[in-house]
């Protein structure tokens, strides 16, 4: 499993040859895909590195860089950042291949990205990022192995139209937790289909309303997970029935201060794995009416959340 896990570490393209060495490892990136006339020198100056033609890197699936961007819209007392994040693409597609080509400062909160999903994705950095990427490379091989499955509160019937890609994208960032499913299932006391009398093909007319519908059907009280403090906060939330991990992107330019967390149930401790500052003990934690709160201190672009399955 380990091994598995390791292999959905992101890599970085690197076409420029062995000249760059040193700096790649001074930076501590160490996992690299390169022309397959060079894997073997690579790999002599003890580089992991893997074969890929550049034709092979245009044949695999572009995703954004992740990010927000502030839309221009009509004078509104609030803005709320539209994000650029790519997990739903991933959860869509688990055995996708992937590209990012990435300006420069997003070449961290990619390869977290591509991480916390376990996707099987290929960097193109700008060369300004290449210490960035190595010290999250670093951070992200330090980990514990943890493959789970996702904790999910509802089901969604995919039909694979490009209005439930936007469906499944709104869900993910407003972090409604979901599983794509065949048809309606039984473990979900609500599951989403378009074009049915409970989601009418009219209703995807409004997105922002079609979801705010589904989170009251849900229930904020039969959420799995919640989190306060931040807009631009993207969770994902797996387990085993032993144990669960949390993981949490920070698509915002600035680190998070006091990012409030609830997970349903009675979950003994845990602590944080928070890139840029390691562990960190979970604050002001409280165990009342069936869920858990509890903050996390700081935020960078990536943390992981380890806890024991709730009692």
């Amino acid at each position: 499993m380990l091994l598995l896990w390791l292999a959905a570490l992101p890599c970085l393209f690197w076409a420029q040859g062995m000249d760059g060495a040193p700096g790649l490892r001074a930076a501590g990136v160490e996992r690299l895909c390169v022309p397959p006339e060079e894997v073997e020198a690579w790999r002599g100056a003890g580089f992991e590195a893997s074969p890929l033609a550049p034709a092979e890197l245009q044949e695999r699936e572009a995703v954004p860089a992740p990010g927000i961007r502030m839309l221009a819209r009509r004078a509104s007392p609030t803005r709320s950042p539209w994000i650029d994040a790519s997990g739903h693409r991933f959860r869509r597609n688990p055995v996708g291949r992937f590209r990012y080509q990435l300006p420069a400062g997003k070449a961290a909160l990619a390869a977290a990205e591509a991480y916390a999903y376990g996707a099987d994705a290929v960097l193109e950095i700008d060369a300004a990022d290449v210490e960035a990427l190595g010290r999250m490379q670093a951070f992200l091989s330090a980990l514990p192995a943890a493959e789970l499955r996702d904790v999910a509160d509802l089901g969604v019937v995919d039909d694979r139209s490009a209005t439930m890609t936007e469906v499944l994208n709104l869900l993910a960032r407003r972090n409604l937790l979901f599983r794509i499913v065949r048809e309606p299932s039984a473990e979900f006391g609500v599951n989403v289909k378009l074009g049915t009398p409970e989601y009418p093909a009219r209703a995807a007319l409004d997105l922002n309303a079609l979801i705010l519908t589904i989170r009251r059907r849900l229930s904020d009280d039969a959420r799995s997970l919640r989190l306060f403090g931040s807009e631009v906060v993207i969770a994902r939330l797996t387990g085993d029935g032993s144990r669960l991990r949390l993981h949490l992107l920070n698509y915002g330019v600035r680190e998070i201060e006091g990012l409030r967390v609830r997970l349903r149930g009675a979950h003994p401790s845990g602590r944080a794995l928070v890139a840029g500052h390691g562990p960190l003990e979970l604050e002001d934690r409280l165990t009342e009416g069936g869920f858990t709160e509890f903050t996390v201190p700081r935020l960078g672009p990536y943390g992981v959340v380890d806890l024991p399955a709730p009692r």
